[in-house]
């Protein structure tokens, strides 16, 4: 009996590393998930495919395993076909590693494939059917489509990330030779002696973390600058990139119900985008007054740092080969924000909501910009729970799905408490300071555009 490997250990591990087959029944579907495990999306280090077992549960109902086995014949049978269409249905070529294990009957045997994670990306071409990627997702071995397919061939080295690619159709002339003068001034990267033409060059970078503006197109030599380049410093941006765009969304109630609503749609760049952005979201920092609270009289509807961060992440880290915008939207309670695209594979979304997560860049180059500017601060979810539990704000709501993440910022408590009151008044709501007796309604100081609170004859901005 061996003892490298121990099936009871197996089997107290993540289902995502193991998978088990009773009677072997599709030769095909052991291959896919060998192939998956090479593949590794998730950085599990392979996996196991163990034949001959069959799952179950005890009478407490906790996880137990049947050690079935096979016969000799279909032992060697499984064994050969397995490792032939290995080596030529599935491209490159994988070799597992074989094990025997003894049952009780020693007429059977348990057959275990171990099979460890390369550094290629596999295609398995099945019987009648193309050659295409298998990735494990949870307990599933699954075909690797759409986003799930980019993540796998540049994590495997066979794709480079996207902002790091060459755009397209653009040249030098597209990009915008003062926006990049007013960033690298902002960095401390700038000097007169020099000029910009070393960072046009395709053989200079300002970072180990940020490739050359430009790269050199392998056989006419044309100069192309690459995607972030375009985002951050496009004369155009738009007309290379259609989702580089952001919605910022104003509406007077707790829904997108109400019969208006106000939106600002903003293009250009998106250091222009975020510089914009972070004028309208200060109008949403503003103080709230209680002169009856003596521990804390002043508090702010929602902490910038947050505000920011959330903005940054959001720009920063969306997928911008979907076309969808990106979208900030304020109710009276709160401001989503989502960014387009699911969350980068390997980051769990309850780490995530804890501050938990790695961090994990979709666009580097993106995330390093930001930062050097002071866009965002690099810290992310932890520096919003964070500022958000200092503020006396409920926690942010974080949600993510296959087409958006979403972060979601309660405003304070006492925001809801001052608006309650001011419906029950129905007092005006003073305006650029005024003191005016007018009995505007609340949702009519809202659409003004700069609305106002007044307690305690105190006058304070949104």
């Amino acid at each position: 009996m061996s003892y490298r490997i121990d099936l009871n250990e197996l089997a107290r591990r993540e289902n995502e590393q193991t998978e088990w087959k009773e009677n072997v029944a599709d030769i095909d579907e052991v291959v896919a998930t060998l192939s998956a495990f090479a593949n590794d999306l998730q950085n599990l280090g392979g996996g196991y495919v163990v034949c001959g077992v069959a799952e179950a549960k005890d009478q407490y109902g906790f996880p137990s395993l049947v050690r079935v086995g096979l016969t000799a014949s279909r032992l060697k049978e499984v064994e050969g076909t397995v490792l032939t269409r290995c080596r030529e249905q599935v491209s490159p070529p994988i070799t597992p590693l074989v094990e025997q294990i003894a049952t009780e009957n020693p007429q059977r045997r348990i057959l275990v494939f171990v099979q460890p994670a390369t550094n290629s990306a596999h295609t398995f071409r099945r019987r009648n059917d193309g050659a295409k990627h298998y990735v494990r997702v949870s307990h599933s071995t699954i075909e690797a489509r759409n986003g799930v397919l980019r993540d796998l061939l540049v994590r495997k080295g066979a794709l480079e990330p996207w902002d790091r690619r060459p755009c397209n159709g653009a040249t030098e002339v597209d990009i915008d030779l003062i926006a990049l003068r007013d960033a690298l001034q902002r960095i401390g990267a700038f000097s007169i002696e020099q000029g910009l033409q070393p960072y046009l060059s395709p053989d200079y970078s300002l970072s180990a973390f940020v490739p050359p503006l430009l790269a050199a197109e392998p056989l006419t030599g044309v100069l192309r600058p690459r995607n972030f380049t375009i985002l951050l410093f496009g004369r155009n941006t738009q007309r290379f990139i259609p989702g580089a765009v952001a919605f910022f969304s104003i509406y007077p109630g707790a829904d997108r119900s109400g019969p208006h609503s106000e939106r600002h749609e903003l293009d250009g760049n998106i250091l222009e985008q975020a510089r914009r952005l972070q004028e309208l979201l200060d109008i949403q920092s503003y103080t709230v007054f209680d002169k009856t609270d003596p521990t804390s009289p002043n508090v702010i509807k929602y902490p910038k740092r947050a505000l920011y961060e959330a903005m940054g992440n959001a720009l920063a880290h969306r997928d911008y080969e979907l076309t969808d915008p990106t979208r900030l939207t304020l109710f009276s309670d709160r401001i989503e924000i989502a960014s387009p695209g699911p969350l980068p594979s390997g980051v769990d979304l309850d780490a995530l909501r804890k501050g938990e997560a790695p961090p994990k860049w979709r666009n580097q180059a993106l995330a390093w910009f930001f930062s050097r500017l002071q866009l965002a601060q690099g810290q992310g979810i932890p520096a919003i729970l964070r500022s958000m539990r200092e503020g006396g704000n409920p926690p942010p709501l974080f949600e993510a799905d296959q087409l958006r993440v979403v972060c979601t910022l309660p405003a304070h408590p006492r925001h809801a408490a001052l608006r309650r009151l001011a419906h029950r008044t129905g007092e005006a709501v003073p305006r650029n300071g005024d003191e005016t007796k007018d009995r505007a309604s609340d949702q009519d100081t809202r659409m003004a555009g700069v609305p106002f609170l007044n307690e305690g004859r105190q006058t304070v901005a949104w």
